[in-house]
């Protein structure tokens, strides 16, 4: 196991220290007053990273961790409101001493140049919420993955989700925002290329707005989703095809009868194959395949069911039903 920490350089609490000590580190409006770096983040303090001593302690506590603590790495909180010179700077640094695997809450490819290895797929997420209320085509996911294959590196990690600690509390649990879906998207994030996150409590399908501001405990009853989580990771980690990057397989578009609604693909790589079917929609589904790349005998990976295919396939699925198919 390796552990990352939350890191936030961006801006303080209004009772950190470096406010007395070095008030020039901040960000100051016309009358000389700290501000806040977003008119509603009145519980935090914005930091000038024009300051080159705040550059030099920012580093210096980067390496902290890592020296004192022997962390793997940092999620570093809204890492596009810092200056990209700083993180291509300050990584390189802090990787003279450890390498470290570094993750940006941010969506630019940008990132990815020097300092950063995983960045959040957030048009994903949103795309994601939004087909589940019925209001986009599935179809959309073409130009959307083909538009990230295009403008992230290969090596890139995109990390991909159902939830997370912004989303659960501001924008509600995944079961609010995607009620039967949940699990079909969680699945589909796992199949796509990239690095799921597993949110806190996930796992026993919490379906609570946890606090964020205050402690909020979560009911880990009995972990009711244990084996299909477990099924999810040992498929990701054992099976070369849904690997990241260039030591991955290709997402390759298997086209159906009914496109908007159904979303089919095929993962290949070193004679590993997966071959994963999603009904997108509220609706039972009349699926129709015609694709010569899905002919073969496949195992579905939740049922443990044995199916052969030949250069058409042709099964009807329930509302939100997805089939991820290994190929023998």
């Amino acid at each position: 196991m390796k552990v990352i920490i939350d890191w936030v350089a961006n801006h303080t609490s209004w009772d950190n220290n470096l406010i007395k000590d070095h008030p020039d580190w901040y960000t100051h409006d016309s009358a000389g007053n700290i501000i806040a770096p977003v008119k509603d983040w009145t519980d935090v303090a914005d930091l000038n990273y024009d300051q080159p001593g705040l550059r030099e302690y920012m580093k210096n506590a980067l390496l902290y961790w890592v020296k004192e603590a022997d962390i793997d790495g940092y999620r570093c909180d809204v890492a596009g409101m810092l200056p990209i010179e700083f993180w291509n700077w300050a990584v390189p640094e802090v990787e003279k001493f450890k390498p470290v695997f570094m993750l940006a809450e941010d969506e630019s490819p940008q990132m990815h140049d020097t300092a950063f290895d995983m960045t959040y797929s957030w048009e994903v997420y949103h795309l994601m919420n939004q087909i589940a209320k019925g209001g986009k085509s599935a179809v959309l996911f073409d130009s959307l993955l083909a538009s990230e294959a295009s403008v992230f590196p290969p090596d890139a990690y995109r990390m991909r989700f159902t939830s997370n600690h912004d989303e659960n509390s501001w924008n509600g649990t995944e079961f609010e925002r995607m009620g039967d879906a949940a699990q079909t998207f969680t699945v589909f994030s796992f199949i796509i290329p990239g690095m799921p996150l597993i949110y806190s409590g996930q796992e026993s399908a919490f379906n609570k707005r946890l606090k964020f501001f205050d402690k909020d405990t979560i009911n880990w009853d009995n972990y009711k989703l244990t084996p299909f989580y477990t099924t999810l990771i040992s498929m990701k980690k054992q099976n070369t095809a849904l690997w990241n990057g260039t030591a991955g397989g290709l997402l390759e578009k298997v086209n159906t009868n009914n496109d908007r609604e159904i979303y089919a693909l095929i993962r290949e790589k070193e004679g590993n194959r997966v071959f994963a079917v999603f009904n997108l929609s509220n609706k039972s589904q009349d699926v129709s395949i015609k694709n010569h790349k899905i002919i073969g005998t496949y195992n579905e990976v939740f049922t443990g069911k044995s199916e052969n295919f030949e250069d058409t396939a042709l099964f009807t699925m329930k509302p939100w039903e997805y089939r991820v198919y290994i190929k023998k």
